[in-house]
């Protein structure tokens, strides 16, 4: 086993704050608001569920809540920006005032960004990298939030289709760079950029694992790393086909190695479970 190394440290600042990376594993509640996600879909359709919901995972240990009102499953077709915004609006509205710590949009739509942060959330969580979409980074810029950027092969509708990589670590570390550089153009600072390697996204399951094997060679990018392995199929390859709210255990596997092999945030659906685990994946790195 290859030692553990220090993790880098940054500072994310927020229009309401700022979030200190590195010191510990920051945990972001995954809120989906969508009839047809992977895990949780339609069980938060309803806007005082949803909030309820965000609120439960902040007393869990959540440090952060990513809040989606499109599915990018696979084979998801997405949906109109209108609709997006019926679906997650009324979840911030009801969260103003009672939900502490800082909320991330999930969307790769300017106009769903632009409208969620005017009504209270302080991240954009873009799955693909400004790819669909490069003015994403210009709302960032203007509205001096951070911007995770991810990594993604092809579409939510297409990326099981695609041939596997050939080199999947290559493969993400230049589309990461090119995703950064496009954000860099348009004006952003380093200081506001997160990275995310893109588990489940078109990478086979085998990939996936290298993936988070190798996650310390993202450090080149000198950026904070976010990973989202929770419950992701790639999980039950190894877990005799288990069903999605069957993966706990290894999620929390997948977590522990992320972290000591340098994630900064994990994103996950079960955050009372993965706090601890973080905690304790934390006190190993301490020990280091």
């Amino acid at each position: 086993m290859r030692k553990t190394r220090a993790r880098q440290k940054f500072v994310l600042r927020l229009p309401a704050g700022r979030l200190a990376l590195g010191e510990r594993t920051l945990v972001m509640g995954v809120l989906n608001v969508t009839p047809d996600s992977f895990s949780d879909g339609g069980r938060f359709l309803d806007p005082e569920r949803a909030a309820a919901h965000a609120l439960a995972m902040e007393r869990a240990g959540a440090d952060l809540i990513d809040l989606g009102g499109e599915s990018t499953r696979p084979g998801s077709a997405g949906v109109s920006a209108e609709e997006e915004l019926a679906r997650v609006l009324p979840v911030l509205e009801r969260l103003r005032g009672r939900l502490r710590v800082p909320v991330s949009i999930d969307t790769s739509k300017p106009a769903v960004a632009e409208a969620a942060l005017a009504a209270g959330a302080q991240l954009i969580n873009d799955i693909t990298g400004l790819r669909a979409d490069p003015r994403l980074a210009e709302v960032a810029r203007r509205r001096r939030v951070p911007l995770i950027l991810m990594h993604i092969r092809g579409t939510p509708r297409t990326m099981q289709e695609l041939p596997p990589a050939k080199n999947i670590l290559r493969e993400v570390a230049r589309g990461l760079r090119w995703s950064v550089a496009r954000a860099l153009r348009a004006g952003l600072r380093r200081s506001q950029l997160v990275i995310d390697p893109g588990i489940g996204f078109g990478k086979t399951a085998v990939q996936n694992y290298e993936l988070i094997a190798h996650l310390d060679r993202l450090r080149s990018l000198r950026l904070p790393i976010l990973i989202g392995p929770s419950r992701k199929s790639f999980l039950a390859k190894v877990l005799d086909d288990a069903a999605p709210d069957d993966r706990l255990l290894g999620t929390a596997a997948a977590v522990a190695a992320s972290i000591l092999a340098g994630a900064h945030i994990v994103r996950v659906h079960d955050v009372a479970a993965m706090a601890q685990v973080a905690r304790i994946a934390d006190a190993v790195l301490d020990a280091h």
